[in-house]
């Protein structure tokens, strides 16, 4: 693999990580709701779930599964359930304030850590592994910047990792910039209507998920 091929890649995997998805949605909202740390959590439950798509197709099953059209459906119908459920849940809920009354070292209301650590890492994981567009991105997308002619391990190795990095970079960036905003949305009544924003957005995301097929 060449520079100029890496480099072509790195700038189209940034241009996918930019672009807001149902992961993004999951770690502002979480930034938001219990801080950046715990919203790391769920950033990395979601990179499992991508490692292991990245396996699979690395060793091979991915194109079998993606020309499956009974697991890919099932993978689709999955996660459409799950996050329009995510957003119902969020929607219907009746928190009125982000803040427990604590403040932190720079005098900001603190997020109350409502949700545990494993709870975070299984949301973030689910919402990784619910997407099958994962599965088409790198059964299709890897293939291209390959060189057939070199050791294919070590060139997946590399776009796996430079994937990787990206995207946990990508998340915690959306994470952080909505840590920053946390403080206004903490002020009486507006967490009510973030959840109210957030949850919809949810639905919209797992109506959108419903639509897309394996063209």
């Amino acid at each position: 693999m060449t520079l100029q091929t890496w480099l072509l890649y790195f700038a189209a995997v940034c241009v996918l990580v930019a672009t807001p998805g149902p992961a993004v949605l999951m770690s502002m909202s979480n930034a938001v709701r219990f801080g950046v740390r715990r919203a790391l959590v769920s950033a990395l439950g979601s990179i499992t779930a991508v490692c292991i798509v990245m396996t699979v197709c690395a060793i091979g099953l991915g194109a079998a599964l993606a020309t499956s059209e009974k697991i890919f459906s099932a993978i689709k119908w999955f996660g459409v359930i799950y996050l329009v459920w995510l957003g119902f849940k969020m929607f219907r809920s009746r928190e009125s304030g982000f803040g427990d009354g604590a403040d932190g070292a720079d005098g900001a209301t603190m997020p109350p850590p409502a949700k545990s650590f494993t709870g975070l890492y299984l949301q973030g994981f689910l919402v990784g592994a619910s997407n099958p567009k994962a599965l088409l991105f790198f059964t299709a997308f890897f293939p291209q910047f390959l060189n057939p002619a070199q050791a294919q391990l070590p060139q997946f190795l590399i776009l796996g990792t430079t994937f990787i990095c990206c995207e946990l970079f990508g998340l915690m960036t959306y994470a952080s910039f909505a840590a920053r905003i946390a403080p206004w949305l903490r002020a009486p009544g507006r967490a009510r209507r973030f959840n109210q924003v957030t949850g919809a957005a949810f639905v919209g995301a797992g109506a959108l998920l419903a639509t897309v097929h394996r063209s």
